[in-house]
């Protein structure tokens, strides 16, 4: 079984992650930001991972650190659940559509951090979170997964539509990347023989 659990507290957060990616898409979600646990919840219906995600996080500061550590504890469980990524498809793309919106994500899970980023939101929030926590999500996961990532916003105009556009697409594009390969076995894809 692919199962990553991490457990990190500081003086902002307190979070708890497990995910499965070997999943139906179950989740129990409670981040503290209610736009960010819809957000948490349809990448693991659409990713197929099962989620358990708890923040207890100083929300009352603003909602960044929760956000941001979030991104930091769930790329460090991909990556224990990934292990040495033996027989992993690696990479993964989508070009997503909802409603007027339209995102390009890709993926290579390849030892190297790398995020490319290029997404302007029409507003400053969505509700109360502030759409540029997007982008510090995705850094942090980058960071601690060390994953390439590519996203790009191909049209849109409603940032709701937007942000649930980009994490769909992340959801579908990491289930791919993540798949066993049949072809490759127990090979890691890779010739320098390590990711």
């Amino acid at each position: 079984m692919r199962i990553g659990s991490i457990s990190r507290e500081t003086a902002e957060t307190d979070i708890n992650v497990e995910i499965d990616l070997d999943g139906t898409g179950d989740s129990t979600v409670d981040t503290g930001v209610g736009f960010f646990d819809h957000m948490m919840t349809l990448f693991s219906r659409h990713g197929r991972f099962d989620l358990t995600l708890n923040c207890d996080g100083d929300t009352y500061v603003d909602d960044h650190h929760s956000v941001e550590d979030i991104g930091i504890c769930l790329g460090k469980a991909f990556s224990e659940a990934l292990g040495e990524m033996r027989g992993i498809n690696r990479y993964g793309h989508i070009i997503l559509p909802m409603d007027e919106t339209l995102i390009m994500c890709a993926v290579d899970i390849s030892g190297r951090a790398c995020l490319c980023f290029d997404v302007n939101f029409p507003t400053d929030k969505i509700g109360t979170f502030d759409t540029e926590l997007v982008e510090e999500f995705f850094a942090a996961f980058v960071r601690s997964s060390r994953v390439t990532l590519h996203i790009k916003k191909l049209s849109g105009k409603n940032s709701h539509h937007i942000a649930e556009g980009i994490f769909k697409a992340f959801a579908r594009t990491m289930k791919t990347a993540v798949a066993i390969d049949e072809e490759l076995g127990d090979e890691i894809p890779s010739t320098k023989g390590v990711l």
